[in-house]
């Protein structure tokens, strides 16, 4: 039984595609996940299968949402050990202050090499961010909420779907996958 992080992206937000995650949860359990736990209302769940395949798992909860809510969610489903990684591998870990200024835009898939050179060529006043395979590494001095670099605009220069956490909920979510 391996145990996974799953994000759902866009639910919650300003009144739109709204979904308790109570009932969420339940949901989810009769498709045969396992010991599913929620974190805020923003999308965020860890649960066991025996499933292997990320992709199936994806699809799964993709599906349930649409025959139980109506509306078709991005959903992104990672290891536990994947996210360890992710934040293992944070190279703005050593910055003094920077727990509340840092954020992980987790990536669906491998950016292009190309649109990856073109995009680490771009400056932004306040933000830096490191592009990897799996993850743009955000410290955003100014704070998340006047950053340009956002998940739409990161989604739409690498073209690869995307999803940001900050790093409290990444760390939450490791809790909770323990």
């Amino acid at each position: 039984m391996e145990t996974y992080i799953a994000f759902l992206r866009g639910i919650n937000v300003s009144g739109q595609k709204k979904i308790k995650m109570v009932e969420l949860r339940g949901s989810l359990e009769s498709t045969g996940l396992e010991k599913v736990q929620t974190y805020i209302q923003s999308g965020n769940l860890v649960f066991q299968s025996t499933e292997e395949n990320t992709s199936a798992l994806e699809n799964k909860i993709r599906e349930q949402i649409a025959r139980d809510y109506g509306f078709d969610v991005p959903v992104m489903v990672m290891t536990a050990d994947s996210i360890a990684q992710i934040l293992e591998k944070d190279p703005f870990g050593d910055l003094e202050g920077s727990t509340g200024y840092k954020y992980y835009v987790l990536l669906k898939t491998k950016p292009d090499p190309d649109r990856v050179a073109e995009f680490e060529a771009m400056r932004f006043e306040n933000e830096q961010f490191v592009v990897t395979d799996v993850c743009v590494y955000l410290y955003c001095a100014a704070g998340y909420g006047k950053a340009k670099l956002n998940n739409n605009f990161i989604e739409r220069k690498l073209k690869v779907v995307a999803t940001t956490r900050n790093l409290n909920t990444l760390t939450k979510m490791m809790a909770l996958a323990d």
